[in-house]
């Protein structure tokens, strides 16, 4: 899992065998803080993980005691309830650079695990603000235009990888995205997961959430 929700000086692999949960939210109700999700950790994936980066020579650090924040636990909760399905998280860099976000996913794409998931948790749109603004036309259009480069930047086939990447590494050009990612946290885990690919998603999936459009990758490796 890369989570929107971690940030680190370098990017930082959980080492822990039996990880806790951080509750990293405020003003939720108090059900919202008594969410369990029991999963183990996997410190040989995590081993392997920390050693993929430093071999592709970018500086990584280990964790052996930090827990999940809700950017993993509240998606596997959803997808995988029984949680009987060893998790790593991997933290993005603070600098929120997209494309060393990019190199990150590359250095790690001869990763060998059986059945392994990688997922990207954060959000195609995540400006807080506009889900409550009065103004909600003018927000909603923002919204569609820069999901309509999102989805055709990662997902079109014609496009070559130099200009799919150039694209991704240059997102804040794209139409209103300073507006739909004021902060990049929540759109840098797709660069990971699309370092690793290096080629256009094979599916997508589209989401409404508190009335604005959001989109999902699927890539098959």
């Amino acid at each position: 899992m890369i989570s929107a929700h971690w940030e680190t000086h370098f990017p930082t692999v959980t080492f822990a065998a039996s990880p806790t949960l951080i509750y990293d939210y405020v003003g939720f109700p108090k059900k919202a803080y008594e969410i369990q999700y029991p999963c183990t950790g996997q410190p040989e994936l995590a081993k392997l993980v920390y050693s993929k980066m430093v071999k592709y020579g970018i500086n990584a650090s280990r964790d052996e005691v930090r827990g999940f924040d809700h950017g993993v636990f509240v998606p596997l909760k959803i997808m995988y309830p029984e949680a009987d399905i060893p998790c790593v998280q991997l933290s993005l860099s603070h600098h929120l650079d997209a494309n060393f976000h990019i190199e990150i996913g590359k250095a790690l794409a001869d990763l060998e695990w059986d059945n392994l998931l990688v997922i990207g948790s954060g959000s195609s749109f995540h400006n807080i603000g506009a889900f409550f603004s009065p103004h909600a036309e003018q927000a909603n259009i923002n919204n569609l235009q820069f999901e309509h480069w999102l989805t055709t930047t990662v997902s079109d086939p014609s496009l070559s990888e130099n200009v799919r990447e150039q694209k991704l590494i240059d997102w804040q050009e794209a139409p209103s995205a300073i507006f739909c990612h004021p902060r990049a946290e929540h759109l840098l885990p797709l660069h990971v997961c699309y370092g690793m690919t290096g080629k256009a998603s094979d599916e997508v999936y589209r989401a409404e959430i508190m009335n604005k459009q959001s989109s999902m990758f699927h890539w098959e490796r």
